[in-house]
């Protein structure tokens, strides 16, 4: 094998000038694989040679410390620049893989007492905490802002000084040297990325001190005041970046024998001088800019304030925003005591703030404003403030905290990755979500970090250079520029898809309007919330929410959350009581199943539209356990629209490529009928559809019951004759659908009224009424699914006449036999099974019976009678006509049979009027003049009404038969039966059907039986 050359060994490893790269490398005695696994080789290499640096001494001929310095050399030009002011912080990166974590992790107590030590010198005799002490010759300084300088003491002061503020940041950057060695060399850098951060935050904590106590020896009677730094922001967080403002609040108390307006005075100077000492340009590099933005006032308000006057503000002024800054705040520097005393205080207000008025919203719209105002060239690229950046996941998890934490204390820690581990294991998010929150979370805080070591500076922009995307991808393990821009956007699109579904939460806003007993389900302040808000049986809802919330199961976590806000929920229903205990009986029938009380949670309105249907509907309280699938329909407006006819037939389809016996076939299509008809109630309990929906709902659905019916049927009757090792005659069979079938208008629980056709030699006759006694066989078993019955009344001479006849057949006795009422029947026939071809050739064949050219008085009058005797025999006794909503004046069939008579009068004469729908047959009288307009909305409203009540009593009731054509009269029922009408109370859904209905009953005289 051919041996590579140098330069070829440095292209492998990744420099980008092999050729010049080969020479610096044989200078320095180095290897090219030493720089394989560098951010930017070139740049290591080069930084190498400027510091005098090689392979066979020093740092550089330690194995385990030369990948940290080269690591630190290849990313950071800023740290380079250190060590080549400070040659002997590299000694920081020696030692052992163990040695170097010790080294580089330090809590904040060590921190503390290596910054101590840093100023020994200059704080000799200073006591921690309390800052007394001089410094050597002190006295007034420039810095202190105390006095002019007076000669060799003023000198030698400032000399002083200017040493121990450039010991001070020379020892910082050292340690920021020492973590950034073993950071960088890290295999999985992101799973060590919060002992980093938290590090950090130790760091500037300990340099504020360090700061603080060197002030102290500079500001005149700084012994006289109580003094502390209050962290906020990442560093109270225990979460700063390398390069991060560090975000603070000062407070100050005099001592005994010193007014307030002096302690102000010294607390100020001492917050300006430390200042200083971090920020002022010097010899060496400023550290980061404190932020006091945060404080009370902003900008705009005094730099320091006395504990009292800092609680007066927060208690009088404070906006929802501030709260949400306290959750991390962190006594920083100073007198412990004095910090902790502000913690204990404000902690109260950080808890109960989720209780402010608007508050979520305020939260929402405040990430809102955050990322409005990134310039438009840098949101597809901003780490921190995009979308899908990191703020996303700060944002949702505090609003979390702050909504939750006020009775669950478990889940307040002030670090993200804790409160997220937090937060998952209490249940507030899903296990598999928190786990992409902590990840992508990881990884971007990260590509910050890696971002801000270059020049320790804040940079939250990903670059657009090509050989700066480089660098960074490199030093998070990724080959390329390219690599790293698609995971950085995948990983963007991820975190902001979990951001909208959790911080727009439909939970969150409610749960935060509760108070903390409602929250904690305490049972005696869950019993006066329950009486208040209208449960009829506060013990009873008592014992369905501890049987729902108690032990430690993941459900029963979920169910605390859920509970104290779909309490409420179920109040907006007319039977609260009712819903709770549908809720129990469904939670339980689910058991441990991990989606459902996830689905609840976290699947948008899901929860709230569970609340209102459950309490709404006794029929949706019956039926939905029996498909638990259906509550995830709730999350979507698409999931509850109907299905159409071609949709229902595709899904018909695919179900019975895996069934062949008739009962499963059969079964298949009236599994689908049930689940539509669970569908649509779902929507219309919810106000999201009209009556003409539903009913065209419902004939889809049932349409698709009798198309599987005849299959199965056919599938019967050949299973039949192979037993008899019988002939196969060919023939053609269809299903003409008549009644509320035939005119897409099927309530809940309609009859299927059908009449079946078919066509073939005559040896067949036996073949199709098999067939056609098979489907109603098929059809009428109980199994699975509820059975669709089926009506064949309807066909030529009614009981006693065959089930199945051949077009000549129909033909014959349509035009010898039939009453005019059959007539009237025909204007509904379509084809709802079967040869589609066969029942368009009978729908032909009918044309003329149904749209007759002539239409006599005697007919009219005969069917004039018919709807008499209709009105006056099938009303069941004991039933007030106005209540019932088919036969009643104004009801339903008042509309239907004014508007058949309007098609058989006229339809021969107005092709518009050829359709098989009410409403469709009424609009096109209207617009062919044949009633006026007055006419048509009475007769339209009235149908719609009558209709609208008959759907809403099925749906509120569950009841079926003639029960469910009659207006309940428990109160109760009707007062369901107007929550899914949309209405505030029963009395406006019956005042406004009896207004219709008496309308429609008028234009009925005037139309139909030619009064007035």
């Amino acid at each position: 094998m051919r041996r590579l050359t140098l330069a070829q060994r440095a292209r492998r490893c990744g420099f980008t000038a092999p050729e010049r790269a080969a020479a610096e490398l044989e200078a320095g005695a180095w290897q090219p694989e030493d720089f394989a696994q560098v951010a930017d080789p070139d740049r290591a290499l080069a930084a190498c040679a400027r510091l005098g640096l090689n392979r066979r001494e020093g740092v550089g001929n330690d194995d385990a410390a030369r990948p940290r310095l080269l690591a630190v050399l290849g990313l950071s030009t800023a740290l380079a620049d250190h060590l080549a002011r400070h040659p002997q912080a590299a000694q920081e990166l020696r030692g052992t893989a163990e040695e170097a974590e010790a080294r580089a992790l330090l809590n904040e107590a060590d921190e503390r007492r290596a910054m101590r030590a840093a100023l020994a010198p200059w704080l000799a005799g200073a006591v921690e905490g309390t800052g007394t002490g001089t410094v050597t010759g002190a006295g007034p300084g420039p810095m202190s802002g105390a006095g002019p300088e007076a000669g060799s003491d003023s000198r030698e002061n400032r000399n002083d000084l200017q040493d121990a503020i450039a010991a001070l940041r020379a020892h910082y950057y050292t340690r920021i040297l020492t973590l950034a060695g073993w950071d960088l060399t890290l295999p999985d850098p992101a799973a060590r990325m919060p002992e980093v951060a938290a590090t950090l935050s130790n760091l500037a904590c300990a340099t504020l001190e360090g700061a603080l106590q060197l002030a102290r020896t500079r500001v005149p009677d700084a012994h006289d005041v109580d003094f502390t730094i209050i962290a906020l922001g990442k560093t109270g967080g225990g979460e700063l970046n390398y390069a991060s403002d560090v975000d603070v609040v000062y407070i100050t108390e005099p001592r005994p024998g010193v007014s307030e307006a002096r302690a102000l005075e010294i607390g100020t100077a001492l917050a300006t001088t430390l200042a200083g000492y971090i920020s002022a340009p010097g010899p060496e590099s400023a550290l980061w800019t404190i932020d006091t933005a945060l404080r009370p006032e902003g900008g705009t308000g005094p730099l320091v304030r006395t504990l009292a006057s800092h609680l007066d503000y927060y208690a009088t002024w404070a906006q929802s925003w501030e709260f949400q800054a306290l959750l991390k705040a962190r006594v920083a520097a100073g007198n412990r005591e004095l910090g902790a005393n502000y913690l204990r205080a404000t902690a109260p207000l950080v808890w109960n703030a989720a209780s402010r008025d608007n508050f979520v919203t305020d939260a929402r719209a405040m990430r809102a404003r955050v990322e409005a105002h990134i310039p438009t060239a840098q949101r597809d690229r901003h780490i921190k403030l995009g979308a899908g950046g990191l703020r996303d996941v700060e944002f949702t998890v505090q609003l979390l905290q702050l909504v939750h934490g006020r009775v669950d204390t478990t889940i307040r820690s002030a670090t993200t990755t804790t409160a997220l581990a937090s937060l998952s294991e209490g249940g507030y998010i899903s296990r598999p979500d928190a786990a992409r929150l902590d990840h992508h979370y990881r990884w971007l805080r990260c590509l910050e970090h890696r971002a801000q070591l270059v020049r320790l500076r804040r940079a939250a922009v990903l670059p657009t250079r090509e050989d700066d995307l480089r660098r960074l991808a490199r030093s998070l393990g990724l080959p390329d520029a390219a690599a790293l821009t698609d995971t950085f956007a995948q990983v963007r699109r991820e975190v902001r898809e979990l951001h909208q579904d959790i911080f727009y939460r439909p939970l969150l806003p409610a749960a935060a309007q509760l108070a903390a007993d409602d929250i904690s389900l305490a049972p005696e302040a869950a019993r006066t919330r329950l009486a208040s808000i209208g449960y009829r049986d506060p013990a009873g809802a008592l014992r369905h929410i501890s049987a729902l919330t108690e032990g430690t199961s993941r459900r029963a976590a979920i169910a605390r959350q859920l509970l104290p806000v779909m309490l409420g929920w179920f109040a907006e229903g007319p039977e609260p009581d009712a819903g709770l205990l549908a809720f129990r009986v469904l939670s339980e029938k689910m058991g441990a199943t991990s989606w459902y009380m996830r689905t609840l949670r976290d699947g948008g309105p899901v929860a709230h539209r569970l609340a209102l249907i459950l309490s709404r509907s006794r029929f949706l309280a019956r039926d939905i356990p029996e498909l638990p699938e259906s509550i995830a329909w709730l999350g979507d407006d698409a999931e509850l629209a109907p299905r159409s006819a071609a949709a229902l037939r595709g899904e018909l389809d695919a179900l019975l490529e895996r069934r062949s016996r008739p009962e499963e076939i059969a079964g298949a299509g009236r599994w689908l009928r049930w689940r539509e008809v669970l569908r649509t109630a779902m929507a219309q309990a919810l106000g999201l559809l009209g009556p003409e929906e539903v009913a065209g709902a419902g004939s889809n659905a049932v349409g698709c019951a009798v198309e599987a019916g005849v299959r199965a049927a056919r599938c019967a009757v050949v299973a039949e004759k192979n037993e008899a090792d019988s002939s196969h005659p060919d023939f053609s069979f269809a299903v003409i659908g008549l009644g509320s079938l035939g005119g897409r208008e099927c309530g809940y629980t309609s009859d299927a009224d059908v009449i079946f056709v078919w066509d073939g030699p005559e040896e067949a006759a036996g073949d199709a009424d098999a067939l056609a006694r098979a489907f109603m066989r098929l059809e009428q078993e109980v199994g699975g699914a509820p059975p669709l019955a089926v009506d064949t009344d309807m066909r030529p001479e009614g009981r006693s006449g065959v089930l199945a006849r051949t077009l000549d057949s129909y033909g014959e006795y349509y035009r010898s036999w039939a009453e005019p009422w059959e007539f009237q029947a025909l204007l509904r026939a379509r084809v709802v099974g079967g040869d589609r071809e066969l029942g368009e050739r009978f729908l032909e064949l009918i044309a003329p019976l149904r749209y007759p050219a002539h239409w006599d008085e005697a007919r009219r009058t005969a069917i004039r009678l018919m709807k008499i005797r209709v009105e006056k025999e099938r009303i069941p006794g004991g039933v007030a006509p106005a209540s019932h909503l088919k036969l009643g004046p104004g009801g339903s069939a008042d509309v239907e049979w004014t508007a058949q008579l309007l098609q058989l009068e006229h339809a021969a004469a107005y092709p518009q009027l050829r359709v098989t729908g009410t409403g469709e047959a009424l609009r096109a009288a209207g617009a062919a003049g044949l009633i006026t307009a007055d006419e048509e909305h009475a007769l339209v409203e009235g149908w719609q009404a009558a209709s609208a009540l008959r759907q809403a009593a099925f749906v509120a009731t569950g009841r079926t038969g003639s029960a469910a054509q009659v207006i309940p009269r428990d109160p109760r029922e009707r007062e369901r039966m107007a929550a899914i009408l949309g209405a505030e109370h029963a009395s406006d859904i019956l005042d406004r059907r009896a207004r219709a209905a008496r309308h429609a009953r008028a234009a009925v005289e005037h139309v139909f039986y030619g009064r007035g």
